[in-house]
């Protein structure tokens, strides 16, 4: 008879303790959740004036919501880190951008040309005129630079990371880069840094 009671009280000391670690752990994940500083990791691969704009816009809009920010550059990505950034548009190849006049009236501004590729690619200096073209709609649109942007991310504390094997690769000098790059590393450096983010994104 001892034997049972004894065993019906353990069975129910472990049920109050199984609740009671419950309740506290559930309360401690929402606490840390709650107190967590977000984080966002890019890596970004591309140098042309479009494609600058997506990692400056989510690292600047992420700094600005005070997450912890980190950008790797690496390959062609490594010239928007350059003091100059020679940022050019490519619209070849690229269907999805359209072609449209940055001023005149509003129907003109209207029209997405389709130009061909066979047109773009033997015009010469068609990309300086998308370039242009570009900037023009940017600006009319109160878009900020490309360097505005970076300014912004590294005001916010976002850090800025160059790839030091790109830089090897092709021969750049450390001192053609923004003095505020965060770190010359490579890819071993930085993926451990990615793993823990809490998002991760490849541009």
């Amino acid at each position: 008879m001892n034997m049972i009671k004894t065993t019906t009280d353990e069975a129910h000391l472990n049920d109050l303790i199984d609740k009671r670690l419950d309740a506290v752990l559930e309360r401690k994940l929402a606490e840390i959740e709650a107190n967590k500083t977000p984080s966002l990791a890019i890596i970004a691969t591309k140098g042309t004036m479009d494609m600058a704009y997506p990692p400056f816009i989510l690292a600047s809009t992420a700094a600005a919501l005070e997450w912890d920010v980190s950008v790797f550059f690496t390959f062609y990505g490594l010239e928007l880190l350059k003091k100059k950034p020679r940022l050019q548009v490519s619209p070849l190849g690229n269907p999805s951008m359209p072609m449209k006049m940055p001023f005149g009236p509003e129907w003109l501004k209207g029209i997405e040309w389709n130009i061909p590729n066979a047109v773009m690619s033997n015009v010469p200096g068609f990309e300086a005129m998308a370039t242009a073209m570009f900037k023009e709609t940017t600006c009319a649109k109160g878009v900020a630079s490309v360097e505005e942007l970076r300014e912004a991310s590294i005001e916010g504390g976002a850090k800025l990371f160059a790839c030091q094997m790109t830089v090897d690769l092709f021969g750049h000098s450390q001192d053609d880069y923004i003095p505020e790059v965060e770190g010359w590393i490579g890819a071993t450096s930085y993926l451990p840094m990615s793993q823990k983010a809490d998002i991760s994104l490849f541009i």
